[in-house]
Formats: structure tokens, sequence, C-alpha cells
């Protein structure tokens, strides 16, 4: 596994922790509409991606032009 894929899953698993204990501490509801779904929506992506490799954003960002890193 590289760097760059272990970096996407740690990442998504710090953010999805955080709002997790943020939750189960009663710091925010997640019980309510609110920007933290989409917190909790980029978290998972980059969980899944790491494990995946299919990132959505990659995707967007190559159909508008980005070029790939070197020997991805």
């Amino acid at each position: 596994m590289t760097v760059e894929r272990l970096v996407r899953i740690i990442a998504g698993c710090f953010i999805m922790l955080s709002l997790a204990l943020a939750h189960g501490s009663g710091s925010i509801d997640l019980s309510t509409p609110s920007w933290l779904w989409f917190t909790a929506f980029v978290g998972f992506n980059l969980f899944q991606s790491g494990i995946t490799r299919f990132c959505p954003m990659d995707m967007m960002l190559k159909k508008a032009g980005a070029k790939p890193a070197c020997g991805l």
C-alpha cells in the first residue's frame, strides 16, 4: 500500500472519529441537517478512496484537465 493511500485512509478515519467523538460528547447533533454531514461525506470518501482507489474528486479533476502525479 502506498503512502498516498495510507494518508487518505488515516485522514478519513480522523475526520469520522472526530465527528463521532463530538456527537458522543453532545457537542454536535447529527440528527439535524447541517454542514457536518458534508464533513462526514468527505471523511468517508477519503477512507474509501484509500482502500478502493475510487475517488470521485480525482475523476472530476481529470475530466477538468488536471494532470495526474508521476507514476500513478
